[in-house]
């Protein structure tokens, strides 16, 4: 392994590791504060999701930039099929969370962001579970 490509396996790996976790972690807990009605709180998990979504791009790069020479291997297709619903997923959940924090800011009680609760929460874990999946063929298949 040349040394550029040992440059961006380590980003690859710092970029899941860094990027991957706080995403994670910021949409399991919104559902909770929207419950709650800690607008300042889902504002401020809205804003990190957002951060670190993007962020996860790099994750993307780095890893096709990685593996450049094999990307017709039927895993890195499926692996990058599955990053790229994640990411239109993540774009339903960076909605759903700015549409809560409008709800959550208007005084009209009757206006709870249930829906969005329950497709932040739904989302958020098929999320996860994605980039799960994408870890075992990363580690799996991996020459």
């Amino acid at each position: 392994m040349s040394f550029i490509d040992q440059v961006l396996l380590w980003l690859h790996i710092a970029f899941a590791i860094f990027t991957l976790g706080p995403v994670a972690a910021f949409t399991g807990a919104t559902p909770r504060y929207i419950r709650e009605k800690k607008v300042e709180v889902v504002r401020y998990l809205h804003r990190g999701t957002r951060i670190f979504g993007f962020l996860t791009l790099g994750v993307f790069l780095f890893g096709a930039l990685l593996g450049r020479s094999a990307l017709g291997a039927p895993y890195l297709s499926v692996s990058m099929t599955l990053f790229i619903v994640g990411a239109v997923m993540m774009v339903v959940i960076d909605r759903d969370m700015a549409t809560a924090v409008r709800l959550l800011s208007n005084e009209t009680p009757e206006d709870d962001a249930k829906v969005q609760t329950g497709r932040i929460a739904a989302f958020g874990g098929i999320v996860s579970l994605l980039w799960l999946v994408i870890l075992v063929l990363m580690v799996a298949f991996n020459p």
